[in-house]
């Protein structure tokens, strides 16, 4: 699999994570204003008047032109992906680490009591625990949180999304995440 590459807007706010050939077009369109980064690829192209070949590479992150202030002012989308990556594949409840189809989505409010579908009212729990607790809150379950949830911040998210992140893309990344975010453990212990 080839990695991805990370796009920032000219203030080095990431936008998006792109193909290597759509990273190829913004240099061949003159559209990367700066990048940083170990160079992932070369492409070369054919063969110029005075004999020499053409070559584009890319490094893994690019600020690109006209890129957007705005584009990425919402929250984060809550898919249960997001939200097991963010907690770590680790149940809220009992503290352990399970795989994928061992994990669901719980409510710390239960939505049929007021909750929301959101960030800050969801957490990663074991089917055990999250068919233990029930329609109940943590306190009417005697099951307390292990960590409080929280709404990812931009630079978060972006780890979040991409599984083939790259070392210098995940140390521009970090760089931003606010210290108390559980990823800065999960770097150390990679």
């Amino acid at each position: 699999m080839q990695p991805l590459i990370l796009t920032v807007d000219l203030a080095g706010l990431p936008q998006a994570w792109v193909e290597l050939e759509e990273a190829i077009t913004y240099h061949a369109k003159q559209l990367v204003a700066w990048s940083v980064g170990e160079v992932v690829r070369e492409f070369r192209g054919g063969y110029q008047r005075n004999g020499t070949r053409s070559r584009i590479a890319t490094k893994s992150i690019l600020a690109i032109k006209g890129s957007g202030a705005g584009k990425f002012t919402h929250s984060p989308s809550l898919t249960n992906a997001l939200l097991f990556a963010r907690d770590r594949h680790l149940c809220a409840y009992c503290g352990e680490r399970f795989i994928t189809r061992d994990l669901s989505r719980d409510h710390v409010l239960p939505v049929a009591r007021g909750g929301r579908d959101s960030w800050t009212n969801t957490v990663t729990a074991c089917r055990r625990c999250n068919t233990r607790k029930a329609n109940r809150s943590p306190e009417q379950a005697r099951m307390p949180l292990l960590y409080v949830p929280y709404v990812p911040d931009r630079h978060e998210h972006f780890i979040l999304r991409n599984r083939r992140i790259l070392a210098d893309q995940m140390e521009y990344l970090l760089a931003s995440v606010p210290k108390t975010s559980r990823l800065h453990a999960a770097a150390l212990s990679a």
